[in-house]
């Protein structure tokens, strides 16, 4: 795949899942990061100001990926509406979903879908 590798074992829809998703824009909040890949921009400076005019610039959703950034953008009161999607996999360790505090949170709806 374009700027991702080959990926070989990835079937049909999953190739072209990956298609859709590298025409999509990006927006990479990052501390270290000086440049990003195509079809992406960097979010430098105040987070709050950023994700403000991205809110204002982009019609439709802007998903969120990674605990941190999920909590910064919830504590800055940035965070509309929590659509979770989980895959469990056991590993051992890792990060919490939540970074912080659990926001208040109530089910409004949930579909399972089926495994492989």
């Amino acid at each position: 795949m374009d700027g991702d590798g080959d990926h070989f074992e990835w079937d049909a829809p999953e190739r072209e899942y990956a298609a859709a998703w590298q025409n999509k824009p990006k927006w990479v909040v990052s501390r270290t990061l000086v440049s990003v890949g195509p079809n992406a921009s960097l979010i430098e400076g105040d987070l709050s100001e950023a994700i403000r005019g991205l809110k204002v610039q982009h019609e439709g959703e802007i998903e969120v990926a990674g605990p941190e950034l999920a909590h910064s953008l919830t504590e800055l009161g940035l965070v509309d509406e929590y659509r979770l999607y989980l895959h469990p996999v056991v590993l051992g360790h890792g990060k919490p979903f939540f970074a912080g505090p659990r926001p208040p949170l109530r089910l409004v709806a949930s579909d399972r879908n089926a495994s492989r």
